[in-house]
């Protein structure tokens, strides 16, 4: 069975992995990740992050795939060595110098060479092997069939990771100048701080008269020229499996817990057996682009002109506490969105088929009277709010509703 290995752009979305049956997570420090505008970990959290993981069998790959220079080699040392002390499982690197710091100051920490190093070889695998590399995280340019080749080729010894889900970008393997040529180089992709320009939608101007400006359009509808669609490869995860992958990666930093635990439980659903067009049918809720396989069956699929971030859920909560009361299960959670009674809600929970159900009943907490008072609809303005749910749910689900 391979791994799966889910995105943590901050601690909510950790646990929401580890819940939901990732087996490893990846995520960033303050500094030297490829999504530094996620909410990311600081030190402290991280040494939490890598305790709360292990606790559940779950490993901790940490990024360090920026374009690194003299001054961020100067503190790297430092960080390598809190990191090997916080017992972090895994870096992802893409700088040689870097892998050569780690291999000085975190010697026991695998290290996985990132997509940024856009490995499409086995020669170039075997020559990071050589340097102390574990795994290579492959390019997203490569085909089933090219990545089946290199295995064949490469010591059984040296893992191979691969996207099977979330965004693409333009670039080869995200080695892009676009942002920082239009915003400037504190916007810089290779630092990770991408504006994601090529997400824009375009016009056509006239360079006689700039004020004269015609949108890009297909069908009706805007075109996003510069916009690959998402991967999902959900029900090919076979064929992956076959062509030799170890590692099979969510992408997503950026996104927030709903995302993380909608797209980490339908995939592992599958691994365990779920039937691959009923989750597929799942991850069209999420915040997504259109989906396609990317480059693994040829070139990918552009956006003609789709919604660049469709969904049709919204996140009420994640549960936070359940108790039972004269034998009713009330789950109790952090309100994100405003549910109505009559409302039909939808519960994910590991292991379980996506639930729906409609409250009876929804109550908030009252501070006067130190109780809890039954309520038409819960909006923002409360504090704890909690509802009667039919079935048995635990800590960590995911409640949403249909928009």
């Amino acid at each position: 069975m391979p791994e799966l290995l889910a995105p943590a752009g901050g601690p909510e979305q950790l646990l929401e992995a580890i819940h939901f049956g990732a087996d490893a997570v990846y995520l960033a420090g303050p500094r030297w990740g490829m999504r530094s505008k996620a909410r990311n970990f600081s030190l402290e959290e991280l040494v939490h992050a890598v305790q709360t993981a292990h606790a559940a069998d779950v490993k901790v790959h940490v990024t360090l795939n920026t374009v690194m220079r003299d001054a961020d080699m100067a503190e790297l040392p430092a960080y390598l060595g809190a990191l090997e002390e916080a017992g972090v499982d895994a870096l992802i690197v893409a700088d040689l110098g870097t892998m050569q710091l780690a291999r000085t100051y975190a010697p026991t920490i695998e290290l996985h060479v990132s997509t940024q190093a856009n490995v499409t070889s086995a020669e170039t695998a075997k020559a990071f092997q050589s340097l102390g590399a574990k795994r290579i995280v492959l390019a997203r340019e490569m085909t089933i069939e090219e990545i089946a080749h290199m295995r064949d080729e490469l010591p059984p010894e040296l893992e191979l990771e691969a996207f099977v889900h979330g965004s693409l970008c333009l670039a080869y393997a995200g080695r892009c100048l676009l942002s920082s040529a239009l915003m400037g180089p504190e916007r810089a992709a290779s630092r990770g701080a991408c504006a994601q320009p090529c997400r824009w939608g375009w016009a056509l101007a006239d360079e006689r008269d700039p004020s004269r400006r015609l949108p890009l359009i297909e069908e009706g509808k805007e075109s996003f020229i510069l916009s690959s669609n998402d991967i999902c490869m959900i029900e090919h995860l076979d064929d992956l499996i076959a062509a030799g992958v170890d590692s099979l990666k969510i992408e997503g930093r950026n996104k927030g817990a709903y995302y993380v635990a909608c797209v980490t439980n339908a995939y592992r659903q599958v691994l365990d057996g779920g039937e691959a067009g009923l989750w597929r049918e799942e991850l069209e809720h999420v915040s997504h682009r259109p989906y396609s396989c990317g480059y693994y069956y040829g070139h990918p699929e552009e956006n003609q002109g789709e919604p660049e971030y469709a969904r049709d859920r919204a996140l009420i909560g994640i549960v936070a506490d359940v108790k039972t009361e004269d034998g009713t299960c009330w789950a109790e959670f952090p309100l994100r969105n405003r549910v109505d009674a009559g409302c039909a809600l939808t519960v994910l929970s590991p292991h379980e088929p996506v639930r729906t159900f409609v409250p009876e009943h929804l109550e908030a907490w009252d501070e006067e009277s130190a109780s809890w008072k039954d309520v038409p609809s819960l909006t923002k303005t409360m504090g704890r709010c909690r509802m009667e749910v039919p079935f048995a749910v635990s800590s960590g689900d995911v409640l949403a509703r249909e928009l």
